[in-house]
């Protein structure tokens, strides 16, 4: 059941908007429900709070993942983690990672200096302190995704074209890279959804099948908010959907 994890976190970073208006503010929330296979799994919010930081305007985003049922009854997970997002620069300050994944726990804050491309990781757990230097622009993994809702012309990305920024995670910078695959209608609890589709690209071997095991379905409005993802794992499959939403700051568009 480890799987689900890291399907967590895909879950909290993919999700695209057009640079003309922001995709989302204070007050929005949302849930996914999880399956593995045929199994109610969990779930995963995010929700976006108001915060001052260091007299700095920020967007406090708080997102959580935990498992539910039989599942819980075999692989115990409670994950919160935060991030605090400059209004201005849409750049992370500081982010948390609280976890507890079947015994396996991590307790961590990082905070970002922008001005000279470091994150200072405090690792609460272990007692211990470490700065790394970043590239420019470094997002932290809640970050990513609020920063990639207001990313420049994803609307006009054609069919196998991709994006990708830096993202640090797990003491470690990556490229997160997406491929814009196409659009498609989608049949969801809330009615027929216009969607773009996206393939995060992953490795592969460990948990995927291959390195573009992720599908990820985004409402093509000005919410841009992941309805759907599946993945093919090397035993199983995991799907997540849209079950509730709140306070989006644009109308959320079905099709009649």
């Amino acid at each position: 059941m480890k799987k689900i994890i890291l399907f967590f976190v895909v879950v909290m970073t993919v999700s695209f908007d057009s640079p003309k208006e922001d995709a989302y503010d204070v007050g929005e929330w949302f849930k996914f429900r999880i399956h593995y296979g045929i199994v109610n799994a969990g779930y995963a919010t995010l929700e976006v709070k108001d915060a001052t930081l260091n007299n700095k305007k920020t967007f406090h985003v708080v997102g959580r993942g935990y498992t539910t049922g039989m599942s819980r009854f075999f692989f115990k997970v409670d994950d919160l983690y935060e991030s605090y997002i400059d209004k201005d620069t849409r750049n992370p300050y500081q982010f948390v990672r609280k976890i507890n994944e079947g015994g396996y726990t991590k307790n961590q804050e990082g905070f970002f200096n922008q001005s000279t491309n470091k994150v200072l990781v405090k690792d609460y757990k272990h007692k211990t302190e470490k700065t790394l230097y970043v590239p420019k622009n470094t997002q932290d993994i809640l970050s990513t995704f609020y920063y990639l809702r207001n990313y420049p012309g994803i609307d006009k990305l054609r069919i196998g074209e991709s994006v990708a920024i830096d993202m640090f995670f797990d003491d470690e910078t990556t490229k997160f890279k997406l491929k814009f695959i196409g659009r498609e209608n989608i049949t969801t609890k809330f009615g027929e959804v216009s969607t773009m589709v996206f393939r995060p690209l992953v490795q592969s071997g460990r948990v995927f099948k291959e390195q573009e095991s992720l599908t990820v379905w985004i409402s093509d409005d000005d919410n841009k908010l992941p309805i759907r993802i599946k993945a093919s794992l090397a035993v199983g499959s995991i799907k997540a959907d849209i079950e509730a939403y709140r306070g989006l700051k644009n109308p959320f568009k079905t099709n009649k």
